[in-house]
């Protein structure tokens, strides 16, 4: 068998890494385009427990894409990331890049670039203590979303509103955005209490605080790319931190729907990131475009509209360490991207 030049790095059990078959994986797709382009690429199905073994696997190749969340069964990526690094280090293309993931993929890229075009009103807390202090003033400009340094699916992100005086029983309106998550009313030292993890070292020691963005309702855009280019778009109503009604529970997201680049919706937000935008972030942040990701999206929310009526697009995250599922559009460009980086090295 020829030496692969591609891994798709993905989490799985003893028994899938035995297997290592991609028709099973939900990058099926994706290992056909590959194979199709006449580029050699296999599963390097990964967990903490077998990490040397996948290690020497990617030793072998020339390039490697992960999927791998922040928490993934109960575990973090702190052993995934050391081993990419040791294999980055070695000459092996690895995307993303632990890396690039600190500087795109957690939340303190909304405080980084709170005054870009696609900024909001963002504030570091570092202390439980900080979040006291400061936290009462800016709830009563209007409800705020407190997110964990990084995570997923909604871990870690709260939704704050202030109902009554500060010191009152029942003073704030708390929801979890974790799908299932209840309502709840609570006093800020509950508040307080809760969130308190959050500022473990180990969780990242610091919470980002964004403004609520009333036309989340409306639902959220994601746009797909691959490296500097918009190839998909994912439209969603994203609503599991939207006020429920009067003894209703919270309402679900709905589902996510796939489009091609070419959405006439969305024109001007491609324009936008394409030839302009994707550059700010990257001066902002520190990194050279030919860091970018392979493939990686940016999740926006609809602001208020400007006086001139045009739409107004804020950054709610940027995901770079898990991106899928993803449009089938996004997967040609993808691999001719992975080619021309491989005619490179």
């Amino acid at each position: 068998m020829p030496r692969p030049s591609v891994a798709l790095l993905y989490p799985g059990d003893r028994a899938m890494r035995n297997r290592a078959d991609p028709a099973e994986s939900r990058f099926a797709a994706l290992f056909e385009a590959f194979a199709s382009a006449g580029v050699t690429a296999v599963p390097a199905v990964y967990n903490d427990a077998f990490a040397e073994e996948v290690e020497a696997q990617l030793r072998d190749c020339r390039l490697v894409l992960t999927w791998c969340n922040p928490i993934e069964g109960g575990r973090r990526r702190d052993v995934l990331d050391a081993m990419l690094r040791r294999v980055a280090d070695l000459g092996v293309v690895v995307s993303a890049h632990p890396e690039t993931i600190l500087k795109l993929g957690t939340k303190d890229v909304l405080f980084h670039t709170r005054d870009l075009p696609f900024g909001s009103d963002v504030c570091r807390i570092e202390s439980p203590k900080q979040l006291e202090e400061e936290l009462p003033e800016r709830l009563r400009q209007g409800p705020r979303v407190l997110k964990q340094y990084r995570g997923h699916s909604g871990i870690g992100v709260w939704r704050v509103e202030l109902v009554g005086p500060i010191g009152t029983p029942a003073c704030l309106r708390v929801r979890h955005a974790q799908r299932g998550s209840d309502e709840e009313l609570m006093e800020l030292p509950a508040l307080l209490a809760r969130l308190a993890p959050y500022f473990e070292p180990a969780n990242g020691g610091h919470m980002v605080d964004q403004a609520w963005q009333p036309r989340l309702a409306e639902g959220m855009v994601r746009a797909y790319l691959v490296e500097g280019r918009v190839e998909g778009f994912g439209l969603q109503s994203v609503n599991a931190l939207y006020p429920a009604a009067p003894g209703e529970p919270a309402p679900q997201p709905g589902p996510r729907l796939y489009h091609a680049a070419n959405l006439q919706q969305f024109q001007a937000l491609k324009e936008r990131l394409e030839t302009g935008w994707i550059e700010l972030l990257c001066a902002r942040v520190g990194l050279a475009r030919e860091q970018l990701p392979f493939l990686w999206d940016c999740d926006f929310m609809f602001g208020e509209r400007p006086a001139d009526a045009s739409e107004r697009y804020v950054l709610c995250e940027i995901n770079v360490s898990s991106v899928a599922p993803f449009p089938d559009s996004a997967i040609q460009p993808l691999v001719l991207a992975v080619q021309r980086r491989l005619e490179q090295i």
